[in-house]
């Protein structure tokens, strides 16, 4: 890959963190700064996810010669599905949890006797999180 597309990459990279970043601070104390930063950062980072999957696997960089039967480009979709499973597993089971605790706390203060099956609904959040991890090893076993 050459200097001037790991430049941009890094470049773009920067941007997708400092841009969310700056609308959240610089926007006005509301409800929807959240989520208008949410989207920012959602939209930058898959822009730069989807530009560097066209970068990288175009099929022109080798990263070894092994006596793998699948190319590289294949391996490096596979890769970036495993990290897609567990990264959009986890933002899906925190999201879950900040609700599901929240509410829990709610109900626990209320009347303590709910706390059992509080925690079962904040473990079940939690679950999502292992299911995308499971699914990224299963991902990676197959390469």
């Amino acid at each position: 890959m050459s200097t001037l597309v790991k430049i941009t990459l890094a470049i773009a990279l920067i941007i997708s963190i400092a841009v969310p970043f700056g609308a959240f601070a610089a926007g006005e104390k509301s409800k929807g700064r959240f989520k208008r930063a949410l989207g920012i950062n959602m939209f930058l980072f898959f822009g730069t996810i989807i530009t560097a999957s066209v970068l990288m696997f175009n099929g022109q960089a080798f990263a070894s010669e092994t006596a793998s039967t699948v190319s590289s480009g294949a391996a490096g979709m596979g890769y970036m599905a495993a990290a897609l499973a567990t990264g959009l597993s986890c933002l899906g089971g925190g999201i879950a949890v900040s609700s599901a605790a929240s509410a829990a706390l709610g109900a626990i203060s209320e009347d303590s006797s709910v706390l059992g099956k509080s925690l079962i609904f904040v473990g079940l959040a939690e679950g999502v999180c292992l299911y995308g991890l499971i699914i990224s090893f299963m991902i990676l076993g197959k390469l």
